[in-house]
């Protein structure tokens, strides 16, 4: 496929649907999406690039993630009119909304975050200014934080980790992760921009499918698949070489291509980029993508159905674009997963440079000098000790699990207090050790010193569908959407692992036999491993046991028994899971690298046993 063309619009079709006529917008066998945002702050080059490219009939944003939330809900509670990423009305709908109007292109964004009204509202007002005829909808019933006395009442425990309730007054934002059903309502009543809350970030693709072939709720291959399409999209210019192991092969990362997903009603889809644009698609870029930050594979949970992409295969079949098989699926829970963040104290952190011989120790020794006198100066004011420490020397191994003596280093150092007074001394004394430190010292200046944020920590559970009010409103004609609780199905079972190996004599570096990708579930890293020919997978399999991955990441305070494996015949991978290795993960992490962002490089370099063909088919004499 992977064609530049548009289809007719002419033509209308119905469907049944979540109990009522749904009205399919086209007489599509495709549907062309474009994916345009990962993260609330990325580049905004990627809308008049896709706009440019023609032919798309929808283009999807992703601003949320769990810290997002907390933003958003303290930026609202000091301005009841924001709350949402305004990014997506100053640099999308701003400069772009005529080339939208003329184009035809319909755009679905969770840009509201925990204002979506004043999202739509800003955005209607733009369409007014420059006198279009676009309808709004927005889907809203995400947001609990109305009702956080009474979900505290319940005694609920984090479904992850068992922790308690938080205190009431520390929560900052309570919201459920909604599905893609809403969405493909409100395009049913005619919307041409959709603003939600907090939906799943694969829910903006998987809506527009749901309206385009009237996919029902009991679809679920075709709802895995269409999630799996929205997966490959949400982050952007990852599908399309961004992080990408082979990171020389994506050329021009300076006009990278944000990636189309052409979409077929069976759930299959290609994977490509505009044309001309730098990047790289290919079997490698999708296949990391599909692992990142997915958990179990075979169960990947969603509003609308659980996933199993174990057996996906995907296929190069032309120049910057590649085949994605159809997913499995399986009914979808009875309950929406529930994310809240609340306040737990504070943390701050700087970044120092030292250089000359013996950097890395006269590091360490000036950042246990800073938190001595910090301690000091505490006990003077009656105030406890720091809650956790943590000092990272980069350059000298501490990031590798590799420690070596340099002579240039980064010192990352950084506290967490209950009071905001314990975190502000520990910055005084750090600056103020300055001219008492070994020699060599060093810093950019002009930025100031760092100042006590708030630790945020994240709060999971799982809130049942029948207790969300879910309301479509476009430009004033709102509905009501009720989520049905399916019929639970037993899990089909799975294929064996990789067949045992015993003829390996040889050791080289995973990079030679795969690619990897890694991200963060909360508190887990999630790090994929795609071989890169079939043949490679159980020997990478049969050597990254849950002791042998500890061991390289023991460092970071892995576990054999905190490690969990999943094959991936399909895609010829695996997908392996560190639970509590992040240090809390996300805000409440004192690490440097708190969202597993490059485990995946320290996997890359660990050796693995191969026969003496396989060594020689990867140029090891």
């Amino acid at each position: 496929m992977c064609l530049e063309f548009r289809y007719p619009t002419d033509m209308h079709l119905i469907a049944y649907n979540q109990g009522e006529l749904h009205q399919l917008s086209a007489t599509h066998q495709n549907v062309k999406i474009g994916g345009a945002s990962g993260y609330w702050g990325e580049s905004a080059m990627a809308t008049p690039q896709l706009l440019a490219s023609g032919g798309l009939d929808y283009i999807v944003y992703d601003y949320l993630a769990e810290i997002t939330m907390s933003i958003l809900a303290r930026a609202k509670a000091k301005d009841p009119a924001k709350g949402y990423a305004t990014d997506f009305v100053d640099y999308v709908m701003k400069p772009f909304l005529p080339m939208i109007a003329s184009s035809g292109v319909k755009i679905i964004a969770n840009a509201g975050g925990v204002n979506p009204q004043s999202c739509a509202e800003a955005v209607r007002a733009l369409i007014a200014e420059k006198g279009l005829n676009l309808k709004v909808g927005i889907v809203t019933g995400d947001d609990f934080m109305p009702n956080k006395e009474a979900i505290a009442a319940e005694g609920l425990t984090d479904m992850f980790s068992g922790a308690p309730f938080p205190p009431v007054d520390t929560i900052m934002s309570i919201n459920s992760y909604l599905g893609a059903f809403p969405i493909a309502k409100a395009l049913d009543m005619g919307a041409d921009i959709i603003i939600t809350g907090r939906c799943v970030d694969s829910a903006v693709t998987l809506g527009a499918l749901i309206h385009e072939f009237g996919w029902r709720e009991t679809d679920w291959d075709k709802l895995a698949s269409g999630s799996l399409a929205g997966h490959i999209l949400e982050c952007g210019p990852q599908a399309t070489g961004g992080n990408f192991t082979d990171w020389e092969a994506a050329g021009d990362i300076v006009n990278i291509g944000y990636p189309i997903a052409i979409c077929s009603e069976d759930g299959s889809f290609d994977v490509t980029k505009p044309e001309g644009t730098g990047g790289l698609v290919s079997v490698g870029t999708v296949s990391e993508q599909m692992l990142y930050e997915i958990g179990d594979p075979r169960s990947y949970i969603l509003p609308d159905v659980v996933c199993d992409f174990s057996n996906v295969e995907i296929s190069q079949i032309g120049k910057d674009c590649v085949h994605v098989s159809a997913a499995h699926g399986l009914p979808a829970p009875p309950a929406y997963k529930t994310c809240m963040t609340y306040m737990d104290g504070y943390r701050a952190g700087t970044y120092l440079t030292l250089y000359g011989a013996r950097a890395d120790e006269k590091a360490q020794k000036l950042c246990d000098a800073a938190f001595a006198r910090a301690r000091k100066t505490m006990a003077m004011f009656g105030l406890g000790d720091f809650t956790e420490t943590s000092v990272e020397i980069i350059g000298a191994g501490s990031q590798m699990g590799a420690p070596r003596s340099s002579d240039e280093v980064v010192a990352k150092v950084a506290v967490k207090h209950p009071d905001m007074r314990g975190v502000g001394i520990f910055l005084k004394e750090l600056a103020g050790i300055g001219l008492a430190t070994p020699p060599g010292l060093s810093g950019f200046t002009g930025a100031g010193r760092p100042r006590p944020s708030p630790v945020v920590r994240l709060f999971s559970y799982l809130n049942p569908k029948d207790g969300v009010q879910i309301t479509i409103d476009v430009d004033g004609q709102t509905q009501s959407f009720e989520d049905r609780v399916q019929p639970p199905l037993l899990d089909e079972g799975h294929g064996p692992t990789p067949k045992n190996v015993a003829d390996a004599s040889l050791e080289i570096q995973l990079i030679k036999l795969a690619f990897t990708r890694s991200g963060d579930k909360g508190d887990t890293a999630n790090i994929g491993v795609i071989a890169r020919k079939p043949d490679y997978l159980p020997y990478i399999w049969a050597t990254l046991t849950p002791e042998y991955i500890a061991n390289h990441f023991s460092h970071f305070g892995a576990t054999p028994e905190s490690i969990s494996r999943f094959y991936m015949p399909g895609a010829h991978a695996m997908n392996i899971l560190i639970n509590t290795v992040l240090g809390g993960g996300g805000a409440a992490s004192l690490r440097n690298d708190a969202q597993a962002k490059g485990y995946s490089q320290i996997l890359l370099n660990v050796p693995i046993s191969v026969t003496e063909d396989i060594a020689k088919q990867v140029g090891l004499n």
